[in-house]
C-alpha cells in the first residue's frame, strides 16, 4: 500500500495558471497506478470559494473512495468566522480527514489551527518559504500535527529547506512531505536526521508525475521499515487510523449528502 499525501483535484476558478484554473485527475490516476500507488489525499486547486471547491472535490471523492482521501482547503482570510462550519461540513457529510491551508491565500490562523485541534485533523501548510512560521505554530498548538509540503519551499529555496531539516528534527508535532522537492541530497539528510517517521511521500498531482516522485523515495535506499513508514504509515498515523489497518484500511464511503448526479457530474473533472 502507497499513499500519497499531496494531490489538486477538481477545477479552480481562476486563470493564471493550471494551480487556480484546474486540476483533471484522469492522467494522475492512470500514472499513480501503474506506480502502485493504491491511495491519494486530494484538496481543491486554488479557489476564490473554498466552500464550494470543497463540494466539488467532495464528489470526486465519492466516485472513488476506495482511492480517495479528502482534506478540505480553507483561505484564513476569506473563510474568517466560518472555519468550524466548513470543516465539520466537510467532515461530517463528506468524510474528509484533513485541512489544507496555503499561504497565497493568507498566513495560517489561530481559527484554522484550534478547528484542527477540536475535530483531531492535521493541517497540510503550504509556507512558501516562510519556515518561520513553523516555530510558532507548533508551540502554540502542540497536539496539532503540521505537515509543511515541499520541505518548506515549492519554490527550491535552498536556504529555507535547509532550515526546515531543522525543524523536523526539533519539533515533534512538525511533519514535510517530498513534493517537489528537487534538491535530493536535502531529502535524504531531512529522512537521515529527523527520521523516517517524520516525512511522507507526497507528488503535488496531477501537474507532477507521481511515478516520477515516488522515484526519489526509492532511490533513498531506506530500510524496508522506514520505506513504508514513508509510503503512507506516516500519513495513516497521523489521520489516525490503527496501525493495522495500513494493510487492510477501510477507506470512506461515499457520503451520503451527495447525489449519484452531482457525483457523476464532478467525475467529468478528472479530465479527458
Amino acid at each position: 500500500m502507497i499513499v500519497d499525501c499531496h494531490c489538486h483535484a477538481g477545477s479552480g476558478d481562476g486563470f493564471t495558471g493550471p494551480w487556480d484554473t484546474s486540476a483533471p485527475l484522469r492522467d494522475y490516476l492512470k500514472r499513480a497506478e501503474r506506480a502502485g500507488i493504491t491511495h491519494t489525499v486530494v484538496f481543491s486547486a486554488f479557489h476564490s470559494n473554498y466552500r464550494h471547491a470543497n463540494r466539488q472535490v467532495a464528489t470526486i471523492v465519492q466516485q472513488l473512495p476506495e482511492r480517495l482521501i479528502g482534506f478540505a482547503f480553507i483561505n484564513p482570510k476569506s473563510d474568517a468566522g466560518r472555519v468550524e462550519e466548513m470543516v465539520s461540513e466537510a467532515v461530517r457529510r463528506y468524510g474528509f480527514r484533513g485541512i489544507k491551508v496555503h499561504e497565497h491565500d493568507g498566513r495560517i490562523t489561530r481559527e484554522v489551527c484550534e478547528v484542527a485541534r477540536a475535530y483531531r485533523l492535521p493541517i497540510l501548510y503550504d509556507v512558501m518559504g516562510d519556515v518561520t512560521t513553523v516555530d510558532l505554530v507548533a508551540a502554540e498548538y502542540p497536539t496539532v500535527n503540521f505537515i509543511i509540503p515541499h520541505l518548506g519551499s515549492f519554490a527550491d529555496d535552498y536556504r529555507a529547506q535547509l532550515a526546515m531539516v531543522d525543524k523536523l528534527v526539533r519539533l515533534t508535532n512538525v511533519y514535510t512531505d517530498t513534493a517537489g522537492v528537487r534538491r535530493f541530497d536535502l531529502l535524504r539528510d531531512a529522512v537521515q536526521r529527523a527520521g523516517a517517521h517524520k516525512v511522507l511521500f507526497g507528488s503535488d498531482g496531477p501537474w507532477l508525475h507521481p511515478g516520477v516522485e515516488l522515484a526519489k523515495i526509492r532511490e533513498l535506499r531506506l530500510p524496508r521499515r522506514d520505506e513504508r513508514l514513508v509510503l503512507g504509515g506516516n500519513l495513516w498515523r497521523l489521520l489516525g487510523r490503527p496501525a493495522a489497518q495500513f494493510e487492510r484500511p477501510r477507506l470512506p464511503q461515499p457520503a451520503p449528502g451527495l447525489t449519484r448526479r452531482a457525483g457523476r457530474a464532478a467525475f467529468a473533472a478528472l479530465g479527458p
